[in-house]
Protein backbone atom coordinates (compact mmCIF):
# COMPACT_ATOMS: atom_id res chain seq x y z
CA UNK A 1 0.00 0.00 0.00
CA UNK A 2 1.25 3.70 -0.49
CA UNK A 3 0.34 5.63 2.77
CA UNK A 4 0.54 9.39 3.35
CA UNK A 5 0.75 10.68 6.96
CA UNK A 6 -0.10 14.57 7.32
CA UNK A 7 1.61 16.32 9.99
CA UNK A 8 4.91 16.97 11.09
CA UNK A 9 5.80 16.70 14.86
CA UNK A 10 6.14 13.90 17.33
CA UNK A 11 2.71 12.35 16.86
CA UNK A 12 3.27 11.82 13.13
CA UNK A 13 7.11 10.57 14.06
CA UNK A 14 5.43 7.79 16.23
CA UNK A 15 3.06 6.97 13.51
CA UNK A 16 5.65 6.87 10.64
CA UNK A 17 7.71 4.29 12.79
CA UNK A 18 5.14 2.43 13.43
CA UNK A 19 3.45 2.21 10.14
CA UNK A 20 7.24 1.35 8.53
CA UNK A 21 7.36 -1.82 9.74
CA UNK A 22 3.80 -2.87 8.56
CA UNK A 23 4.97 -5.97 5.79
CA UNK A 24 1.90 -4.76 3.70
CA UNK A 25 3.47 -0.63 3.07
CA UNK A 26 5.01 -0.14 -0.50
CA UNK A 27 5.97 3.70 -0.10
CA UNK A 28 5.09 5.63 3.16
CA UNK A 29 4.88 10.08 2.29
CA UNK A 30 4.55 12.50 5.42
CA UNK A 31 3.66 16.36 4.47
CA UNK A 32 5.29 17.98 5.64
CA UNK A 33 7.30 15.36 7.94
CA UNK A 34 10.45 16.38 9.80
CA UNK A 35 14.09 15.36 9.82
CA UNK A 36 12.72 11.86 11.78
CA UNK A 37 10.07 11.14 9.72
CA UNK A 38 13.01 10.82 7.12
CA UNK A 39 14.17 8.37 8.48
CA UNK A 40 11.25 6.14 7.44
CA UNK A 41 9.34 8.16 4.79
CA UNK A 42 9.57 10.33 1.68
CA UNK A 43 8.80 14.09 3.02
CA UNK A 44 6.51 16.22 1.03
CA UNK A 45 6.38 20.01 0.49
CA UNK A 46 2.96 20.05 1.41
CA UNK A 47 1.32 22.18 5.21
CA UNK A 48 -0.51 19.69 7.03
CA UNK A 49 -4.01 22.48 6.66
CA UNK A 50 -3.13 22.69 2.71
CA UNK A 51 -6.10 20.68 2.00
CA UNK A 52 -6.03 21.70 -1.78
CA UNK A 53 -2.43 20.54 -2.14
CA UNK A 54 -2.86 17.29 0.13
CA UNK A 55 -5.74 16.25 -2.09
CA UNK A 56 -3.97 16.85 -5.58
CA UNK A 57 -1.01 14.70 -4.11
CA UNK A 58 -2.84 11.79 -2.75
CA UNK A 59 -4.94 11.57 -6.31
CA UNK A 60 -1.74 11.91 -8.43
CA UNK A 61 0.51 9.75 -6.79
CA UNK A 62 -2.06 7.09 -5.65
CA UNK A 63 -1.99 7.12 -2.28
CA UNK A 64 -3.80 4.20 -0.85
CA UNK A 65 -5.04 5.55 2.17
CA UNK A 66 -4.09 8.73 4.25
CA UNK A 67 -3.88 9.30 7.87
CA UNK A 68 -4.47 13.06 9.34
CA UNK A 69 -2.79 13.51 12.50
CA UNK A 70 -3.14 17.39 13.44
CA UNK A 71 -6.57 18.94 14.57
CA UNK A 72 -6.05 21.37 11.94
CA UNK A 73 -6.65 20.24 8.87
CA UNK A 74 -9.27 17.95 10.23
CA UNK A 75 -11.04 21.07 11.58
CA UNK A 76 -10.96 22.43 7.79
CA UNK A 77 -12.72 19.40 6.07
CA UNK A 78 -9.54 17.67 4.92
CA UNK A 79 -11.75 14.21 5.30
CA UNK A 80 -14.53 15.25 3.55
CA UNK A 81 -12.73 16.89 0.36
CA UNK A 82 -10.88 13.54 0.33
CA UNK A 83 -13.90 11.73 0.61
CA UNK A 84 -15.79 13.68 -2.12
CA UNK A 85 -12.52 12.61 -4.53
CA UNK A 86 -13.06 8.83 -3.24
CA UNK A 87 -9.71 8.84 -1.68
CA UNK A 88 -9.46 6.56 1.25
CA UNK A 89 -8.66 8.72 4.49
CA UNK A 90 -8.58 7.96 8.50
CA UNK A 91 -10.59 10.58 10.36
CA UNK A 92 -13.70 11.86 11.30
CA UNK A 93 -15.37 14.77 9.36
CA UNK A 94 -15.32 18.12 9.97
CA UNK A 95 -18.60 17.98 11.28
CA UNK A 96 -17.85 15.23 14.03
CA UNK A 97 -14.55 16.89 14.56
CA UNK A 98 -16.30 19.54 16.36
CA UNK A 99 -16.56 17.35 19.65
CA UNK A 100 -12.50 18.72 19.49
CA UNK A 101 -12.91 22.31 17.64
CA UNK A 102 -15.57 23.89 19.45
CA UNK A 103 -15.62 23.31 23.28
CA UNK A 104 -18.81 24.80 23.80
CA UNK A 105 -20.29 22.28 21.32
CA UNK A 106 -18.30 19.67 22.99
CA UNK A 107 -20.15 20.22 26.35
CA UNK A 108 -23.61 20.85 25.05
CA UNK A 109 -23.28 17.07 23.41
CA UNK A 110 -21.97 15.28 26.89
CA UNK A 111 -24.97 16.97 28.66
CA UNK A 112 -27.58 16.03 26.14
CA UNK A 113 -26.06 12.81 25.93
CA UNK A 114 -25.83 11.74 29.39
CA UNK A 115 -21.90 11.54 29.15
CA UNK A 116 -20.55 12.34 32.98
CA UNK A 117 -18.29 15.96 32.92
CA UNK A 118 -17.72 18.77 34.59
CA UNK A 119 -20.64 21.50 34.96
CA UNK A 120 -19.74 24.49 32.92
CA UNK A 121 -21.36 27.92 31.57
CA UNK A 122 -20.72 28.94 27.97
CA UNK A 123 -19.55 32.72 27.82
CA UNK A 124 -19.76 35.14 24.37
CA UNK A 125 -18.79 38.05 25.63
CA UNK A 126 -16.06 39.26 28.42
CA UNK A 127 -18.74 40.85 30.70
CA UNK A 128 -20.69 37.21 30.38
CA UNK A 129 -17.18 35.52 31.92
CA UNK A 130 -16.62 38.33 33.90
CA UNK A 131 -20.09 37.93 35.92
CA UNK A 132 -20.29 34.25 36.38
CA UNK A 133 -16.56 34.43 38.22
CA UNK A 134 -18.16 36.53 39.86
CA UNK A 135 -19.73 34.11 42.27
CA UNK A 136 -17.48 31.40 41.21
CA UNK A 137 -16.25 28.44 43.25
CA UNK A 138 -12.06 28.40 43.05
CA UNK A 139 -10.54 27.00 41.37
CA UNK A 140 -12.11 27.36 38.49
CA UNK A 141 -10.78 25.76 34.75
CA UNK A 142 -11.28 28.60 31.79
CA UNK A 143 -10.99 26.83 28.17
CA UNK A 144 -11.23 28.91 25.00
CA UNK A 145 -13.81 27.54 23.11
CA UNK A 146 -11.55 26.81 19.63
CA UNK A 147 -8.46 24.84 18.82
CA UNK A 148 -4.97 25.85 20.51
CA UNK A 149 -2.45 23.73 20.35
CA UNK A 150 -2.69 22.67 23.93
CA UNK A 151 -2.65 26.87 25.46
CA UNK A 152 -6.38 27.25 25.80
CA UNK A 153 -6.89 26.11 29.13
CA UNK A 154 -6.53 27.29 32.79
CA UNK A 155 -6.78 26.42 35.60
CA UNK A 156 -7.40 29.74 37.77
CA UNK A 157 -6.55 29.59 41.51
CA UNK A 158 -8.03 32.96 42.06
CA UNK A 159 -10.59 35.73 40.56
CA UNK A 160 -7.38 37.94 39.70
CA UNK A 161 -5.83 34.86 37.60
CA UNK A 162 -9.26 34.19 36.10
CA UNK A 163 -9.94 38.10 35.00
CA UNK A 164 -6.20 37.76 33.63
CA UNK A 165 -7.56 34.77 31.47
CA UNK A 166 -10.35 36.84 30.45
CA UNK A 167 -8.58 39.18 29.21
CA UNK A 168 -5.64 37.35 27.40
CA UNK A 169 -8.29 35.17 25.77
CA UNK A 170 -11.22 37.28 25.11
CA UNK A 171 -9.72 40.89 24.99
CA UNK A 172 -6.39 40.97 23.66
CA UNK A 173 -6.78 37.54 21.57
CA UNK A 174 -3.84 36.05 22.63
CA UNK A 175 -5.12 32.71 20.82
CA UNK A 176 -7.00 34.67 18.31
CA UNK A 177 -10.32 33.60 17.29
CA UNK A 178 -9.88 30.68 19.14
CA UNK A 179 -10.70 32.47 22.42
CA UNK A 180 -13.79 34.12 20.94
CA UNK A 181 -16.02 32.36 23.20
CA UNK A 182 -15.07 30.80 26.58
CA UNK A 183 -16.26 27.97 28.50
CA UNK A 184 -15.85 28.09 32.31
CA UNK A 185 -16.27 25.10 33.91
CA UNK A 186 -16.19 23.02 37.51
CA UNK A 187 -12.92 21.97 39.08
CA UNK A 188 -12.89 18.15 38.76
CA UNK A 189 -10.11 16.75 42.03
CA UNK A 190 -8.56 12.93 40.40
CA UNK A 191 -6.24 11.40 38.64
CA UNK A 192 -6.39 12.13 34.49
CA UNK A 193 -5.79 9.56 31.90
CA UNK A 194 -5.87 9.44 28.15
CA UNK A 195 -8.17 6.67 26.68
CA UNK A 196 -8.27 6.27 22.94
CA UNK A 197 -10.21 4.10 20.46
CA UNK A 198 -10.08 2.79 16.92
CA UNK A 199 -14.03 3.59 15.14
CA UNK A 200 -14.82 2.67 12.42
CA UNK A 201 -18.84 4.29 12.47
CA UNK A 202 -20.20 1.44 14.20
CA UNK A 203 -18.19 -0.18 16.38
CA UNK A 204 -15.07 0.29 18.24
CA UNK A 205 -11.63 -1.07 19.36
CA UNK A 206 -9.82 0.40 22.39
CA UNK A 207 -6.37 0.74 23.01
CA UNK A 208 -4.58 1.09 26.42
CA UNK A 209 -4.74 3.63 29.13
CA UNK A 210 -1.60 6.94 29.40
CA UNK A 211 -1.71 9.47 31.35
CA UNK A 212 -0.37 12.78 29.87
CA UNK A 213 1.55 15.66 31.59
CA UNK A 214 0.12 19.23 30.88
CA UNK A 215 1.82 21.14 32.80
CA UNK A 216 4.83 22.96 32.23
CA UNK A 217 7.21 22.63 35.28
CA UNK A 218 7.89 19.62 37.88
CA UNK A 219 5.19 19.43 40.30
CA UNK A 220 2.17 19.87 37.83
CA UNK A 221 2.72 23.75 38.30
CA UNK A 222 3.37 26.45 35.52
CA UNK A 223 0.93 27.05 32.77
CA UNK A 224 -0.71 24.25 30.46
CA UNK A 225 1.19 22.92 27.20
CA UNK A 226 1.07 20.74 24.53
CA UNK A 227 2.09 18.06 26.75
CA UNK A 228 5.35 17.44 28.34
CA UNK A 229 5.24 13.88 28.47
CA UNK A 230 3.62 10.74 28.88
CA UNK A 231 3.48 7.26 30.74
CA UNK A 232 1.59 3.94 29.76
CA UNK A 233 0.99 1.04 32.23
CA UNK A 234 -2.13 -1.51 32.58
CA UNK A 235 -2.34 -0.15 36.15
CA UNK A 236 -3.61 3.35 34.75
CA UNK A 237 -7.42 2.66 34.79
CA UNK A 238 -8.78 -0.52 37.38
CA UNK A 239 -11.11 -3.20 35.37
CA UNK A 240 -14.00 -1.20 36.76
CA UNK A 241 -13.03 2.21 35.84
CA UNK A 242 -12.13 0.22 32.27
CA UNK A 243 -15.87 -1.01 31.79
CA UNK A 244 -16.92 2.73 33.30
CA UNK A 245 -14.96 4.56 30.52
CA UNK A 246 -16.38 2.07 27.34
CA UNK A 247 -19.94 1.81 29.20
CA UNK A 248 -20.97 5.37 30.12
CA UNK A 249 -18.64 7.73 27.63
CA UNK A 250 -17.51 6.04 24.74
CA UNK A 251 -20.38 3.61 23.57
CA UNK A 252 -23.12 6.78 24.04
CA UNK A 253 -20.41 9.24 21.97
CA UNK A 254 -20.04 6.70 19.31
CA UNK A 255 -23.97 6.32 19.35
CA UNK A 256 -24.93 9.77 18.99
CA UNK A 257 -21.53 11.12 16.91
CA UNK A 258 -23.56 8.79 14.14
CA UNK A 259 -20.71 7.51 11.56
CA UNK A 260 -18.23 8.45 13.83
CA UNK A 261 -14.81 6.99 12.06
CA UNK A 262 -11.11 7.41 12.58
CA UNK A 263 -9.71 7.75 16.47
CA UNK A 264 -11.25 8.73 19.24
CA UNK A 265 -9.18 10.39 22.43
CA UNK A 266 -11.16 10.72 25.34
CA UNK A 267 -9.56 13.10 28.36
CA UNK A 268 -10.39 11.73 31.25
CA UNK A 269 -10.33 12.88 35.07
CA UNK A 270 -10.76 9.82 37.54
CA UNK A 271 -12.53 11.04 40.74
CA UNK A 272 -13.99 9.78 43.30
CA UNK A 273 -17.79 9.59 41.78
CA UNK A 274 -16.15 7.72 38.75
CA UNK A 275 -14.57 8.58 35.54
CA UNK A 276 -15.96 11.91 34.06
CA UNK A 277 -15.05 13.34 30.59
CA UNK A 278 -13.07 16.27 30.35
CA UNK A 279 -12.73 16.64 26.60
CA UNK A 280 -12.50 14.69 23.04
CA UNK A 281 -9.72 15.09 20.77
CA UNK A 282 -10.91 14.02 16.87
CA UNK A 283 -7.36 11.86 16.54
CA UNK A 284 -3.95 10.75 18.39
CA UNK A 285 -3.07 12.65 21.35
CA UNK A 286 0.37 14.32 21.11
CA UNK A 287 2.86 12.67 23.47
CA UNK A 288 0.19 10.06 23.98
CA UNK A 289 0.70 8.38 20.71
CA UNK A 290 4.64 7.99 21.68
CA UNK A 291 3.79 5.70 24.12
CA UNK A 292 0.93 3.99 22.75
CA UNK A 293 2.54 2.77 19.49
CA UNK A 294 5.34 1.90 21.28
CA UNK A 295 3.42 -1.04 23.37
CA UNK A 296 1.32 -2.15 19.90
CA UNK A 297 2.47 -5.40 19.17
CA UNK A 298 0.11 -5.10 15.91
CA UNK A 299 0.49 -4.18 12.89
CA UNK A 300 -1.18 -0.14 12.54
CA UNK A 301 -1.83 -0.67 8.57
CA UNK A 302 -4.51 -3.22 8.93
CA UNK A 303 -6.39 -1.35 11.90
CA UNK A 304 -6.43 1.99 10.23
CA UNK A 305 -7.87 0.35 7.05
CA UNK A 306 -10.57 -1.15 9.11
CA UNK A 307 -12.12 2.31 10.59
CA UNK A 308 -12.36 3.15 6.62
CA UNK A 309 -13.97 0.05 5.57
CA UNK A 310 -16.08 -0.98 9.23
CA UNK A 311 -14.12 -4.10 10.14
CA UNK A 312 -12.94 -2.86 13.47
CA UNK A 313 -14.83 -5.15 14.90
CA UNK A 314 -13.31 -8.05 13.44
CA UNK A 315 -9.46 -6.66 14.32
CA UNK A 316 -7.88 -8.07 18.19
CA UNK A 317 -5.15 -5.53 19.17
CA UNK A 318 -1.89 -7.29 20.51
CA UNK A 319 -0.32 -5.09 23.57
CA UNK A 320 3.16 -5.09 24.89
CA UNK A 321 2.10 -5.68 28.80
CA UNK A 322 5.88 -4.00 29.61
CA UNK A 323 4.84 0.00 30.79
CA UNK A 324 6.56 3.08 28.48
CA UNK A 325 7.32 6.34 29.35
CA UNK A 326 8.19 9.34 27.30
CA UNK A 327 9.63 12.88 28.18
CA UNK A 328 9.34 16.11 25.90
CA UNK A 329 12.77 18.20 25.80
CA UNK A 330 11.62 21.74 24.77
CA UNK A 331 12.53 24.94 24.27
CA UNK A 332 13.34 27.36 27.23
CA UNK A 333 10.59 30.11 27.48
CA UNK A 334 7.76 27.19 26.17
CA UNK A 335 5.00 27.81 25.76
CA UNK A 336 5.92 31.17 25.63
CA UNK A 337 8.50 32.83 23.50
CA UNK A 338 11.42 30.62 22.51
CA UNK A 339 14.02 30.68 20.20
CA UNK A 340 14.37 27.92 17.47
CA UNK A 341 17.89 26.89 15.41
CA UNK A 342 19.64 25.72 18.65
CA UNK A 343 22.31 22.71 17.07
CA UNK A 344 20.95 19.10 18.93
CA UNK A 345 23.96 16.56 19.89
CA UNK A 346 23.74 13.39 21.29
CA UNK A 347 20.72 11.83 19.46
CA UNK A 348 22.70 8.65 17.35
CA UNK A 349 23.61 8.28 21.26
CA UNK A 350 20.31 7.84 22.67
CA UNK A 351 18.72 6.01 20.26
CA UNK A 352 21.26 3.40 20.96
CA UNK A 353 19.91 2.71 23.99
CA UNK A 354 17.86 -0.49 23.99
CA UNK A 355 14.26 -0.46 24.10
CA UNK A 356 14.43 3.36 23.33
CA UNK A 357 12.79 5.52 20.58
CA UNK A 358 13.17 9.46 20.28
CA UNK A 359 10.98 10.96 17.88
CA UNK A 360 10.98 14.19 16.70
CA UNK A 361 8.98 17.26 16.96
CA UNK A 362 10.14 20.83 16.20
CA UNK A 363 13.52 19.63 14.16
CA UNK A 364 15.08 21.03 11.31
CA UNK A 365 17.64 19.64 9.55
CA UNK A 366 20.73 22.35 8.21
CA UNK A 367 23.65 20.49 6.41
CA UNK A 368 24.31 17.91 8.22
CA UNK A 369 23.45 19.34 11.46
CA UNK A 370 19.89 19.35 13.20
CA UNK A 371 18.50 22.08 15.08
CA UNK A 372 15.57 23.15 16.86
CA UNK A 373 12.47 24.49 15.00
CA UNK A 374 9.76 24.39 17.39
CA UNK A 375 8.38 25.00 21.35
CA UNK A 376 8.48 20.92 21.84
CA UNK A 377 11.55 19.57 19.97
CA UNK A 378 12.02 15.82 20.58
CA UNK A 379 10.14 13.25 22.91
CA UNK A 380 12.27 10.44 24.48
CA UNK A 381 10.34 7.23 24.28
CA UNK A 382 11.02 4.00 26.76
CA UNK A 383 9.89 0.55 27.60
CA UNK A 384 10.76 -0.93 30.36
CA UNK A 385 9.31 -4.39 32.68
CA UNK A 386 7.92 -1.73 35.30
CA UNK A 387 7.22 2.01 35.25
CA UNK A 388 10.22 2.44 37.17
CA UNK A 389 12.61 0.80 35.23
CA UNK A 390 10.96 2.39 31.75
CA UNK A 391 10.98 5.96 33.25
CA UNK A 392 15.06 5.36 34.42
CA UNK A 393 15.92 4.68 30.52
CA UNK A 394 13.99 7.04 29.43
CA UNK A 395 16.00 9.94 31.65
CA UNK A 396 18.91 7.87 31.01
CA UNK A 397 18.81 8.43 27.21
CA UNK A 398 17.48 12.24 26.91
CA UNK A 399 21.22 12.78 29.44
CA UNK A 400 23.20 12.22 26.18
CA UNK A 401 20.65 14.91 24.20
CA UNK A 402 22.11 18.24 24.35
CA UNK A 403 20.56 21.81 22.84
CA UNK A 404 20.95 25.35 24.68
CA UNK A 405 18.58 26.11 26.58
CA UNK A 406 16.90 22.86 26.65
CA UNK A 407 13.79 22.57 29.62
CA UNK A 408 12.02 19.05 30.21
CA UNK A 409 10.17 17.85 33.14
CA UNK A 410 11.68 15.54 35.56
CA UNK A 411 8.82 14.27 37.06
CA UNK A 412 7.18 12.50 34.64
CA UNK A 413 5.58 9.14 35.70
CA UNK A 414 7.17 9.84 39.12
CA UNK A 415 3.91 9.75 41.39
CA UNK A 416 3.04 6.53 39.74
CA UNK A 417 5.83 4.93 40.41
CA UNK A 418 6.13 5.78 43.58
CA UNK A 419 2.34 5.23 44.13
CA UNK A 420 3.20 1.06 42.84
CA UNK A 421 6.03 1.23 45.23
CA UNK A 422 4.13 2.34 48.06
CA UNK A 423 1.10 -0.66 47.04
CA UNK A 424 3.80 -2.88 46.95
CA UNK A 425 4.86 -1.93 50.89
Amino acid sequence: MNVLVVGGGGREHALCWKLAQSPRLTRLAAAPGNPGIAEHAELVSIQADDVTALTGFARNQRIDLTFVGPELPLSKGVVDVFQDNDLPVVGPSADQARLESSKSFAKHFFKSNNIPTAEFIECATPAEAYCVIESSKWPVVIKADGLAAGKGVVIAEDADQARSTIRHFMESKSLGEAGSKLVIEEYLEGQEASFHVFADGTYYQPMVAAQDHKRRFDGDQGPNTGGMGAYSADTILSPEQHSAVLSGIIEPTLKAAKSYAGVLYAGLMLTSEGPKLLEYNARFGDPETQVLLPRMKSDLLPLLEATIDGKIERCAIEWDTRAAVTVVLASGGYPGKYESGKSISGLDQAAKLEDVQVFHAGTKRDGSEVKTAGGRVLSVTALGSTLETARARAYEALSRIHFENCHYRRDIALNAVTTNVTELL
